[in-house]
């Protein structure tokens, strides 16, 4: 099944009679799944997260963007989060089987209905954008709704669908594709919005201005360097360039980046900045932040967007924040994730904080992803539910028969349905064998002073955890098989698949319990020599489960 996530930002966070409308009109598209609501007050602001097949998305989209224009006054909006319009942006992201080239003719399609149909001024962005300059959202918003009027008028700006002229009740809309998008927000001890903006611009892949003087412990204190005939510094460091291109080439062969595309990002001529501020970036890429006040949460934010989580993480800028919070007399009592959080992305950050504590990463998944909660503050300012939160979630975390208490699923295994039966008991077998070995290396965790056999725990125990997940996962995976394959049998149809399908189980079974074989026969010659008796019962449950899973085959 092809799959599309739809995240439209609507420019309503106060009125909830609004937002309900309008997520009624997303989900009245049969197959749409609504994933997250995030309304903010102070914002004045909604992400809405949905997913769906291509086709159902676009027109869930469509429905979303014209219930917003139809409730949403712009004239009357005020909130701290820059906008354009009240169906503000409406990014598509590909989630599963489709491809960025798909999710532009969406997003094509679906602007070109809003412009003629709904008749709002449209732009394209990211990936969809059919300029340069329109890749970066924050380049089409520039000047926000106030400005809309002016900006409308300049040939450059003209929209890529619908009117150029100025609609006052809605402003315009900005549709574009994108990857996954972590929208995050740092909470600081402190009502000063300038002191949270004074970090973001530290923290943003776009940098800050260059200023001199009272620049401790508040940078934005000092006074602006400028560019100068024969005066061109680069800012990092005390290197001083003739012209422009030896700062560039500077920038370049020792700092690593692109001068010319940064000054670029502020709208400065590269060409000629002579008169305009002195730049320097920010110490992440893929990152964009801003300062704001949320008085609903009687504090200040900075407000991130991390476009790669894969290139910077939330523990990177979280970790980054409390240190530069710290030189400014400041504290992070910790951060808010808005809308959704891939499963990849927390799992990151919760083996980056077990590591950081010297503590083992074979412990069960749910405990790794709540010490990302834990040590990020995810529950600060706001609720926090894993299965809520994250998407791409592992299948173990919806699997049925996991979810049965033990009695249950003995008693489950007993009665006279053919499955569960062997299959699924080698499986489980598997994974206390994985679960026992586990135990015994995280019991060593701690007493182990060697540096390499230290190193070497570190990367079987998060093999180990994988593994038993895996096993886990064979119970019910060994159950539906079988069904299917009875299915085929009763129904008289080709069983071939069916079979295949329902060898595939155990003969899976079976790989893992080899590789579990391997690993726990390094924690017995490594671990603690007091619980060699578990990794006794952990050898003869893999004998069972690897046999079980034989016979089976």
């Amino acid at each position: 099944m092809k799959l599309v996530e739809c995240v439209p930002n609507f420019s309503e966070g106060r009125n909830k009679r609004i937002i309900d409308e309008i997520v009624n009109e997303i989900s009245s598209i049969e197959g749409i799944e609504i994933l997250d609501i995030s309304m903010g007050y102070e914002t004045n602001r909604t992400v809405i997260t949905f997913i769906g097949t291509p086709e159902r998305v676009k027109e869930a989209a469509f429905l979303g963007i014209k219930k917003a224009v139809e409730l949403i006054d712009m004239r009357k909006h005020k909130g701290a989060h820059p906008r354009i319009g009240a169906a503000d942006v409406v990014p598509f992201i590909p989630l599963k089987n489709v491809s960025f080239e798909e999710c532009i003719e969406i997003a094509k399609e679906v602007a070109k209905r809003v412009g003629e149909e709904l008749r709002i001024p449209v732009y394209l962005y990211g990936k969809a954008a059919t300029k340069p300059e329109r890749e970066n959202l924050a380049n089409i918003r520039e000047g926000e709704y106030e400005g809309l009027k002016e900006k409308l008028k300049s040939p450059e700006w003209k929209p890529d669908y619908g009117p150029s002229e100025f609609n006052p009740k809605s402003g315009a809309t900005i549709i574009g594709v994108r990857d996954f998008l972590i929208a995050y927000n740092i909470n600081l001890n402190t009502r000063e919005t300038k002191y949270a903006t004074d970090i973001a611009f530290e923290l943003r892949e776009k940098g800050r201005s260059v200023r001199k003087g009272n620049i401790k412990p508040f940078y934005y204190k000092g006074e602006i360097v400028r560019y100068k005939e024969d005066y061109f510094p680069c800012g990092n460091c005390d290197f001083i360039g003739k012209t422009i291109d030896e700062t560039v080439k500077h920038c370049k062969e020792k700092h690593g980046y692109d001068l010319k595309e940064l000054l670029k990002m502020h709208n400065i001529d590269p060409e000629n900045p002579i008169g305009k501020p002195v730049k320097k970036p920010g110490k992440f890429k893929e990152c964009k932040a801003i300062g704001w006040k949320i008085p609903e949460y009687d504090r200040v934010q900075i407000s991130i967007n991390l476009t790669n989580y894969k290139i910077t993480n939330v523990h990177h800028v979280y970790e980054e924040a409390k240190k530069l919070a710290d030189e400014r007399g400041l504290t992070v009592t910790g951060s808010e994730i808005v809308g959704l959080i891939p499963y990849e992305a927390i799992l990151e950050a919760g083996k980056y904080y077990l590591k950081k504590q010297g503590k083992s990463l074979g412990i069960p998944l749910k405990d790794i992803l709540e010490t990302a909660v834990q040590s990020l503050g995810l529950r600060d300012v706001s609720s926090f539910e894993i299965e809520k939160k994250v998407i791409g979630l592992p299948e173990i975390f919806k699997a049925e028969l996991l979810n049965k208490k033990l009695i249950d699923f003995v008693d489950e295994i007993s009665r006279e349905s053919p499955s569960p039966g062997g299959g699924s008991v080698s499986a489980l077998c598997a994974s206390l064998a994985s679960s026992l070995s586990l135990m015994v290396l995280n019991l060593s965790f701690d007493r182990i002073k060697n540096k390499r056999v230290r190193e070497k725990f570190y990367e079987i125990s998060d093999k180990l955890r994988e593994l038993k997940e895996s096993a886990l996962l064979g119970i019910e995976k060994d159950k539906e098989a079988f069904e299917k394959y009875l299915k085929a049998l009763k129904e008289k149809r080709d069983k071939k698949e069916a079979l295949i399908e329902a060898i595939d189980v155990p003969l899976s079974i079976m790989e893992k319990s080899v590789e579990i074989v391997k690993i726990s026969e390094f924690v017995l010659k490594s671990g603690m020599k007091s619980a060699l008796s578990d990794i006794g019962y952990s050898f003869l449950n893999l004998y069972y489960s690897f046999y079980g899973a034989y016979m089976n085959v």
